[in-house]
């Protein structure tokens, strides 16, 4: 507890050492930045948004923080994610300032806001000329309680956009928002620039889903991916096409360089002919509410079992984020349900109306796969507690383990500790 306290005490102290440096190394670089923001989805539209500027662009991939964006910026790449690299990294990081500068003149940035503060922090470093916003849910919502029970907000997802909020109001051109989201709509009137709102029904449009394929129409264009994404992928490629038009370049309908980021709905095949769906990377309930909808409407004729994890960051709410998780499950006819966690097994599985089973761990839930499955089971993956462990060992192409998330050395340790 103590050591959490200290890390929430100097987060930002710490933080604004990089970023000191980082907006001097923005002076001489001078970019147009552009941010990509969200409570989901931005780092598949961060993929997409290199699909469509390539070379002409450079990417905060792996980076979305108060600490990633500054050490991308600086070039600064952490190896091992272990405490004994931070004095290094703190006595070497003033030199980087004198770093070539990078031949693309935008930046294409995307930025979280974990916690309070660090949407006006991370406004303020950056200064974008475009924000990209498409989506806004109840993520890391722990971190926001205190200002709600302060009565600062009346509600969670009021707390958590308007400090995703800073990034359009410092925003020095446009904004390109979902405006189908009444939270991200109330935010605009504190920005001055152009205001570009995204709302679905405005557009005629059709969503076709395979294992093989996702085929989105919409305004008598068809865009075809051979990656398995959802219905709310359509607000990406909008977007992107007003992006692609503010910067007077040329729009790829066909996204022949894209490529899906790992733990987001990658397709792998799995040990007795099993088809694995892996959207292990995390979980919140405007996600498992995304992803049940595009695996319902998955076509195929095998059993659909899913494999759930814990929501994590929830704090007081993760006792009702559960049991709404459980309406959501309820909606849908899955062949089989697997629960693994604390959480979900307390609070989600004694409100399902179809046959489920729990495990607290994931090398339980591995032995109960291994054993239950029989032949061509396709298994959707999502949630945390380290399931993308689990994946990995019912891989049938073990060297597709690195296409999987968390590959770190750190992780791989944790991993172990759970028996993976």
């Amino acid at each position: 507890m103590l050591t959490n306290r200290l890390k929430k005490l100097f987060y930002f102290p710490i933080a604004s050492y990089f970023a000191f440096f980082a907006k001097l190394y923005l002076l001489r670089w001078k970019p147009k930045i552009v941010v990509i923001t969200g409570s989901s989805g931005k780092t598949t539209l961060l993929h997409m948004a290199a699909a469509q500027f390539k070379e002409k662009a450079k990417y905060s991939f792996h980076a979305n923080s108060a600490y990633g964006i500054p050490f991308d910026i600086l070039g600064i790449r952490r190896s091992s994610l272990s405490f004994f690299e931070w004095p290094s990294i703190i006595l070497t990081t003033p030199f980087r300032i004198f770093r070539s500068i990078p031949k693309e003149k935008i930046y294409i940035v995307e930025a979280d806001c974990d916690r309070p503060h660090e949407g006006k922090f991370l406004a303020k470093l950056l200064k974008p000329e475009v924000v990209l916003w498409q989506s806004l849910g109840r993520t890391h919502s722990m971190n926001f309680e205190h200002l709600v029970q302060n009565k600062n907000f009346s509600s969670l997802e009021e707390a958590i956009s308007f400090e995703f909020g800073y990034l359009v109001e410092y925003s020095k051109s446009e904004s390109i928002v979902n405006a189908d989201s009444p939270h991200i709509n109330k935010q605009l009137s504190r920005s001055n620039s152009t205001s570009i709102k995204i709302r679905l029904n405005d557009y005629k449009y059709k969503y076709d889903i395979s294992k093989s394929r996702s085929i989105f129409t919409f305004d008598d264009e068809v865009y075809s991916f051979s990656y398995l994404l959802p219905k709310e992928t359509i607000y990406s490629i909008i977007m992107l096409q007003k992006l692609m038009k503010y910067f007077n370049l040329d729009f790829d309908k066909k996204f022949k360089e894209f490529k899906l980021p790992p733990g987001r709905s990658s397709f792998f095949k799995g040990i007795k002919n099993i088809d694995i769906i892996d959207s292990s990377y995390n979980a919140n309930l405007d996600s498992m509410k995304v992803i049940f909808n595009m695996f319902s409407n998955i076509k195929t004729k095998s059993p659909k079992w899913i494999v759930l994890g814990d929501m994590l960051e929830q704090g007081n709410n993760e006792q009702n984020e559960h049991e709404l998780l459980a309406k959501e499950i309820n909606k849908y006819k899955f062949s089989r349900i697997i629960l693994m966690g604390p959480r979900i097994s307390k609070f989600t599985k004694p409100l399902l109306n179809q046959k489920s089973v729990s495990f607290i761990n994931p090398d339980q839930v591995l032995r109960y796969l291994l054993d239950e499955v029989k032949h061509g089971e396709t298994i959707l993956f999502k949630g945390a507690r380290f399931l993308e462990g689990v994946v990995e060992n019912l891989l049938l192409n073990k060297s597709d383990a690195k296409k999987l998330v968390r590959r770190e050395k750190v992780w791989q340790d944790r991993r172990k500790k759970f028996g993976l």
